[in-house]
C-alpha cells in the first residue's frame, strides 16, 4: 500500500509520496510512487500513483515510451494540464484492457488511483485526481489538496491546516507532520519518502529531495509533534460530569 498527498497554493505545490509497497512480518518492498516529466522553462508534471504496482508501473513506462517516441500524443506536447490527465487517463484505459480480465482471473481488482499535478506555460497550475475508470477530477480552491492510498491517518492535520495562502515550506511541512501520523498508524506505509516542491510560474522543480531514516529536519518535527499533542491534551480540560 502507499500514501501520497499533494496541494496546490497560491504560491505553489507540493508533493509528497512513500515507497512501501508490502509489508509484514519478513516481506518488505520499496518502489517509488513519484514520476517527474519536465522540460525545464516549459512544463513540470508530477504524477502520484498508489494501488496495484504492476499497473502504475505500465502507466508510467508507457507515458515514457510515448515521450521518447515523439510521434504521437504526449505528455510534452499535451497543450495544457487537462489534455495530460485525459492522456494519462487514456493509458490507464489501455492498460485496463490488456490486464484486467488476467487480473480477475486471479481474483485481483484492478486497482489505481492518480494524483496529476503541475503546470504548462501559457495556463496556471493545476491538480487532478484520476481514477481507476480514466475519470478524473480538479482540485479547487475550497479543496486544494488530494490524498490517495491509505489517506484516512493523515487526512485530519491536512484538513484542519492546509489553506492556499500557505507558503510551500509550511504546506511541505503539514505533509510531512501527514505522512508521519500514517507511518505511525499503518505498518504498509513507510519510508524512505519523496518530496517535490514546485513554484509557481518557475517551470522547474524547485526542490526534488528523498527523506530517509536520518534525515533531521524529518525526525525532528516527528519528536516535537508527538511532544506537542500530548502537551495539547495534557492542557484541555478534564470532564465535568455535572454538566453532562
Amino acid at each position: 500500500m502507499t500514501y501520497c498527498v499533494a496541494m496546490r497554493l497560491n504560491a505553489g505545490l507540493v508533493f509528497l509520496s512513500d515507497s512501501r509497497t508490502n509489508a509484514g512480518v519478513d516481506h518488505i518492498n520499496t518502489f517509488r510512487k513519484m514520476a517527474v516529466f519536465e522540460q525545464a522553462g516549459e512544463r513540470v508534471l508530477t504524477l502520484l500513483t498508489a494501488g496495484n504496482l504492476s499497473i502504475s508501473q505500465s502507466v508510467v513506462t508507457m507515458l515514457r515510451e510515448r515521450i521518447a517516441d515523439s510521434e504521437g500524443e504526449n505528455l510534452f506536447n499535451v497543450p495544457n494540464l487537462f489534455e495530460a490527465a485525459r492522456h494519462i487517463g487514456s493509458v490507464l484505459r489501455e492498460v485496463y484492457e490488456r490486464d484486467a480480465d488476467a487480473l480477475h482471473e486471479f481474483s485481483i481488482d484492478f486497482n489505481a488511483s492518480m494524483i496529476l499535478g503541475g503546470q504548462i506555460a501559457g495556463e496556471e497550475q493545476r491538480l487532478f485526481h484520476i481514477y481507476a475508470a480514466g475519470n478524473f477530477i480538479e482540485a479547487s480552491d475550497d479543496t486544494p489538496y488530494f490524498q490517495i492510498g491509505e489517506s484516512k491517518y493523515g487526512k485530519p492535520i491536512v484538513d484542519r491546516v492546509t489553506r492556499r495562502e500557505m507558503t510551500l515550506e509550511q504546506a511541505a511541512k503539514c505533509a510531512l507532520v501527514s505522512m508521519d501520523s500514517t507511518i505511525r498508524s499503518n505498518l504498509s506505509v513507510g519510508l524512505p519518502l519523496d518530496l517535490l516542491i514546485y513554484e509557481r510560474d518557475s517551470f522547474r522543480v524547485r526542490q526534488h529531495c528523498s527523506i530517509t531514516q536520518d534525515n533531521v529536519y524529518f525526525s525532528q518535527i516527528r519528536a516535537q509533534w508527538s511532544q506537542r499533542l500530548r502537551q495539547a491534551f495534557s492542557e484541555l480540560p478534564d470532564p465535568d460530569w455535572s454538566t453532562f
